[in-house]
């Protein structure tokens, strides 16, 4: 694609969470502080909350790579399962064999020990649920009941949670105000300022081995802004595609205009509460990859 045309190491606006582009910008590093401090402190139950798109799933991958040898992570990425699927996926996590056992009491009372034991030997087990907001409330009870398992001490287990503000619009139900009293601790990340926008583009640019200048003129990054309003995900969609145009009119800098064309390709409707991103259109992308063939030909 465009890497070679303008001197890149890898795709600088990729959509997959490399935690090698996390930028340390003050919402996202104090987010990540503040985890990794309540974590060591045995906080037990902690909520992070983003809208759709604003690094959440990095952050939480980035805690994951920070943790030492001593925690050990049940990691659940896709909770969409049903209390007794969420079960055997954290004992599945821990180690544990949930098809050796005959029902729930054995699991519950197999992981208990287990817990125990890890407990014994020196590990902190965390349990990390990202896009929270998936759970059902039978299954957000059965994390809530997860949190009972402890010594005199302390908790065997913490949780994490990672969702989208419908995560704190459903906690703020009555029958879940139990599970809401556990939560030691809230963070709402926030999204990008404009000065943060400028950070964002140069680190990512810079770790995908960009050294040839200003890449993005004010101009394009002033419209950029505005149309993303500040959510990572928007910038990444909206930087790679405006890369795309000027790779195929065989610019080397991406220019107001360029940034226009990406940003109505991508068919973005925003507000001040959600962005919503539409799909892509094949005709404009299969339009400029013709053109960047016939330029490099």
């Amino acid at each position: 694609m465009y890497q070679e045309f303008f001197q890149l190491e890898a795709l600088p606006f990729s959509l997959t969470p490399n935690t090698n582009f996390f930028c340390q910008l003050k919402g996202h590093q104090e987010a990540l502080n503040i985890l990794k401090f309540c974590i060591r402190g045995g906080e037990g139950f902690i909520k992070i909350i983003g809208e759709v798109g604003s690094g959440k799933t990095l952050l939480c991958r980035k805690l994951l790579e920070s943790l030492g040898k001593e925690y050990i992570t049940a990691y659940i990425p896709n909770p969409d399962l049903s209390p007794i699927e969420l079960r055997k996926a954290v004992a599945r996590e821990l180690g544990l064999d949930p098809n050796q056992l005959h029902d729930q009491h054995e699991l519950l009372n197999a992981l208990n020990q287990h817990l125990i034991h890890l407990h014994k030997i020196g590990n902190k087990i965390i349990l990390i649920i990202d896009e929270a907001q998936a759970l059902s409330d039978e299954s957000l009870e059965t994390v809530r009941l997860l949190t009972n398992l402890e010594t005199e001490n302390s908790k065997l287990i913490q949780v994490v949670l990672f969702g989208q503000p419908e995560l704190d619009e459903r906690l703020n139900k009555s029958h879940l105000r139990q599970l809401k009293q556990r939560i030691t601790f809230s963070y709402s990340l926030p999204l990008l300022s404009r000065d943060d926008l400028d950070t964002y583009l140069y680190h990512r640019l810079a770790v995908a081995g960009y050294t040839q200048g200003t890449l993005f003129t004010k101009k394009a990054r002033k419209i950029l802004y505005h149309a993303s309003q500040g959510v990572p995900r928007v910038i990444n969609i909206l930087s790679h595609k405006a890369l795309l145009v000027a790779y195929g009119k065989g610019e080397k800098q991406i220019d107001h205009k360029s940034m226009r064309l990406a940003i109505k390709d991508s068919k973005i409707k925003y507000s001040k509460m959600r962005i919503f991103i539409f799909g892509i259109s094949i005709i404009l992308i299969t339009t400029i990859f013709l053109l960047a063939l016939l330029f490099y030909f």
